[in-house]
């Protein structure tokens, strides 16, 4: 996604709304004697929601430890906000919240230079490349690199969503990709996911076979990777789909089983505020893998950009999106290892202003590099412990995740997700399996300084409870206070 493609969208809408109005400006009277109708309609419907959802009554099991906690919100990726962009300056917000790897857009039209040598053979200058993945590299931050979008040199036309001149070409360029990145004589990266493509149903009208074939360009994007020599192990899939299209996917399983041809991984996005389309769709994606049992275990489920709208909104500057992402979470299955949020960092808005709907856990630079609540919320989401918890009772709009750490605290977060903003909940707190004694329970709000209590439990069980406003994350510290 980049800002140029924003505002052409933009100006595209606002032309067809103006049309629509002049159509439509004869059904403005009869819109006004309905409004007071819908809006009372509106108003039952979410009094009929809230009224039939279910509170939650939290049940945390002390001892009831399920595994190594899963944790595939330390996934980050960045988008097309700037051919310039250097991780550099914001080394050390990136540092802080841990991620394991970054995805980066627009590999072959921002960050890598392609042209051809007086030969006539495909070169690359990786200079800018090379700088953000040292960067990245010094923080721990492995890349994933989704091969996108088409250099200019290699279209006749220039346009960086159309299909190459000549496939070889593409295929060459690949295996260029991976030889420099993975390679044992270049940058010598272990583990490199490589993606074929960002948003090809969107960037380019590629299809799921005929016409403008995505599988064309899948399959050329194996044959380089299979050229590629002296490197390290990698990881090569796709396509990056705006959603889970089960046609996309059946006929690309079809295309890549009948071909035998190397999938490492299926990926696609999803931007949802129903925390419950992340796992239907996790769960769809399993149920139509049954078909292809050759690749069942074999190709990992990745998601590679997600969001609560893929639109700029005023959401992603409120405590919303840190709502949702810790509600989000809770719900991921143990079978998805990598959720790449999207995206790091804002890009610089045209008028100025600080917080403008951006998607970035952190403001642009000229503004800052201000931290936004899905960036406090991540922080949190890392303080956790490194063995899950089983809990219980979670409700409608209260979600939760609890672990604990090698010394036996308790970490527990805790969000109350409301997309109306107007659902407020007090929460029974119950620490289950505990030995009788006195505990230190501290409470963090998000963007508020911590408060600290005193609870004893004369049996194994500890009670507390916990008011928790609409779109509020808490971080909880439960641990034994010594004699």
């Amino acid at each position: 996604m980049n800002t140029i493609i924003y505002y052409c969208e933009y100006m595209v809408r606002t032309r067809v709304y103006r049309q629509a109005a002049s159509h439509f400006l004869g059904l403005f009277v009869l819109s006004l004697a309905l409004l007071g109708a819908l809006t009372q309609m509106s108003a039952i419907q979410t009094w009929l929601s809230q009224a039939t959802g279910e509170p939650a009554n939290l049940v945390i099991d002390t001892q009831g430890i399920t595994g190594p906690l899963n944790t595939p919100w330390r996934y980050l990726a960045q988008g097309g906000e700037s051919p310039d962009y250097q991780i550099a300056p914001v080394l050390k917000e990136l540092t802080a919240i841990k991620p394991k790897a970054m995805r980066l857009d627009h590999l072959f039209d921002y960050y890598a230079t392609v042209s051809f040598s007086p030969t006539g053979s495909v070169q690359v200058d990786w200079t800018k490349l090379d700088i953000l993945l040292k960067d990245l590299h010094a923080a721990s931050v492995s890349p994933m690199l989704a091969l996108s979008y088409m250099p200019p040199a290699l279209s006749a036309t220039g346009d960086i969503t159309a299909a190459p001149n000549r496939w070889s070409d593409w295929s060459t360029l690949v295996r260029l990709t991976i030889e420099h990145v993975s390679g044992l004589q270049a940058l010598n990266l272990p583990n490199v996911y490589y993606e074929v493509w960002n948003e090809p149903d969107l960037f380019g009208g590629w299809k799921a076979g005929g016409g403008k074939n995505y599988f064309t360009l899948y399959e050329q994007s194996v044959l380089g990777a299979t050229a590629a020599q002296n490197v390290q192990p990698f990881f090569l899939g796709g396509p990056a789909t705006t959603s889970l299209y089960p046609n996309w996917l059946t006929k690309f399983m079809d295309y890549v089983s009948q071909r035998q041809l190397r999938l490492d991984f299926y990926s696609w996005h999803i931007y949802d505020p129903d925390p419950q389309t992340y796992l239907n769709q996790l769960q769809q994606f399993d149920r139509l893998m049954r078909q292809y049992p050759s690749y069942l275990f074999k190709v990992e489920p990745i998601i590679t950009e997600w969001g609560p709208t893929s639109a700029l909104s005023s959401i992603y500057d409120q405590n919303l999106s840190a709502a949702h992402l810790v509600a989000v979470s809770a719900v991921l299955p143990p079978t998805l290892k990598q959720a790449y949020l999207f995206e790091f960092q804002d890009g610089e808005n045209p008028q100025g202003d600080t917080y403008w709907g951006r998607w970035g856990l952190l403001t642009s630079p000229s503004s800052g590099n201000l931290k936004k609540p899905r960036y406090q919320a991540l922080n949190f989401l890392n303080r956790l412990g490194e063995q899950a918890l089983s809990v219980a009772g979670q409700g409608t709009w209260v979600k939760a995740i609890a672990a604990t750490d090698s010394t036996g605290t308790l970490k527990v977060i805790v969000a109350n997700y409301d997309p109306q903003d107007k659902h407020t909940e007090t929460v029974p707190l119950n620490f289950v399996r505990v030995t009788p004694g006195t505990y230190t329970l501290t409470t963090e709000y998000l963007g508020r300084p911590p408060q600290t209590t005193t609870l004893t439990a004369i049996t194994t069980t500890l009670q507390s409870s916990l008011p928790l406003p609409p779109n509020t994350v808490v971080f909880l510290n439960l641990s034994s206070t010594l004699p």
